[in-house]
């Protein structure tokens, strides 16, 4: 039986785990999560493939590392649901609100018609107080406000990608990933030109 020789990329988990670290001790690190968004739709756009995905993801790599290798799913399947085209475009729809109501508190922050709120939300929903993650720097506090908010953003979707991975196979997370679905989105479209 011959062993796969490890590739740089088998490794990509880490930047997971330091990115969160490092959001942890001071928000601002947050932005660095804008590589996540930006690299697989330009990947896409360029390639024309979903070589983030199956390749360079951070999360998919730890899903697949929790997962297979340490046993920490159950590795049932996923349910049809799950990877149906109105779940995944569902979900993407509302991750986009979501996003879009991320980028409108900040715009108020930015124009003073709100000031900033030193909080993350779990599940959209559940407010957990960060205030030890910053301090009031020379940073405008637009800044801050958008880490708050892609943090939690983050954090979310890692911890749903997490529940998912426990209760079926490692990388269940990845057949509804709004970054997935938008570059297989932007896959399908280049390969009819």
């Amino acid at each position: 039986m011959s062993v796969k020789k490890k590739q740089w990329n088998d490794y990509l988990w880490i930047w997971t785990i330091v990115y969160f670290s490092l959001g942890f001790f001071n928000i601002l690190f947050a932005w660095l999560g804008m590589i996540d968004f930006i690299l697989p739709l330009l990947i896409a756009i360029f390639q024309g493939k979903k070589t983030f995905c199956s390749k360079y993801c951070g999360r998919g790599r730890l899903f697949l590392l929790l997962g297979k290798n340490l046993k920490c799913s159950r590795n049932k399947p996923t349910p049809k649901w799950l990877t149906s085209k109105w779940f995944r475009y569902g979900f993407l729809a509302f991750f986009l609100f979501m996003f879009g109501n991320m980028v409108f508190q900040t715009w108020l922050v930015a124009s003073g018609a709100s000031s900033l709120r030193e909080v993350l939300t779990l599940f959209w929903t559940f407010q957990v107080p960060w205030d030890w993650a910053y301090t009031a720097t020379n940073i405008p506090a637009w800044v801050a406000q958008y880490s708050f908010g892609f943090y939690s953003l983050m954090l979310t979707s890692t911890l749903i990608g997490f529940i998912v991975m426990v209760l079926y196979k490692p990388r269940s997370w990845c057949a509804f990933c709004p970054m997935g679905t938008m570059t297989q989105g932007i896959c399908q479209i280049r390969s009819k030109n």
